[in-house]
């Protein structure tokens, strides 16, 4: 009896996607939703310990200098850099994957090494930042800075910041690597014998969130 229903079962048997993409990107889509939930869990949560507080450290105090100007006053200078310099990293992503799409293999090359540069650069301005706020007394459980009104601050500013900022590090050297490994199999031609460079488009897909969630790390931390 149980082999007769079996039989009369009728199993998708594969064809043109539901979801009008392939398996790969729409993996990488489910990856990126999941992703933004832990992001945006903390950033919830940096946010109600923000708000819950009578008092909170100056941004324009504590992000204040800049690499080479000694002890100038340049409020936001540097940490503007460091989203000019992601926001072009994802103009040269996209680049890369419309080069892609018209199969011009070393066009793709020639931007997904422009996007190699503009990770590294901002994960060095980003190095950069923590090794000076490390100096100044700022690190998990310490937090050197008084509060806007004159008060002495807590260490959640600090703890906040150096979590969420180094999980965004984290992800943008793991979308260099990603970058690299993609740039590597250009040269080799693989994606050229394939036919088609989804791939430089799936990695396109993570490098866009990663710069996408920086809009929200600069807006929460730099500027409220």
């Amino acid at each position: 009896m149980d082999t007769a229903v079996t039989a009369k079962k009728k199993w998708w048997s594969g064809g043109h996607s539901p979801f009008n993409v392939s398996y790969g990107k729409l993996m990488m889509w489910y990856f990126l939703l999941s992703d933004a939930f832990t992001f945006g869990a903390l950033l919830i949560s940096y946010g109600t310990i923000r708000f819950m507080s009578t008092s909170w450290p100056d941004p324009n105090e504590v992000f204040r200098s800049f690499p080479g100007l000694g002890h100038a006053n340049v409020p936001m200078g540097f940490v503007s850099l460091m989203t000019f310099i992601l926001i072009m990293s994802s103009v040269t992503m996209v680049l890369a994957v419309h080069a892609g799409h018209q199969r011009r293999q070393k066009d793709v090359a020639k931007w997904l090494i422009w996007t190699i540069i503009g990770g590294i650069a901002f994960l060095s301005c980003q190095a950069w930042e923590w090794t000076h706020l490390y100096h100044e007394g700022a690190w998990w459980g310490r937090n050197p800075f008084v509060n806007a009104d004159g008060t002495a601050a807590t260490s959640n500013f600090t703890n906040f910041f150096f979590t969420i900022t180094g999980f965004h590090g984290l992800h943008v050297t793991s979308g260099v690597v990603l970058n690299i490994v993609i740039l590597s199999n250009v040269l080799k031609g693989t994606y050229e014998n394939r036919g088609h460079y989804e791939m430089v488009e799936k990695v396109g897909l993570y490098w866009h969130f990663v710069d996408l969630v920086w809009v929200f790390v600069f807006t929460c931390f730099y500027l409220l």
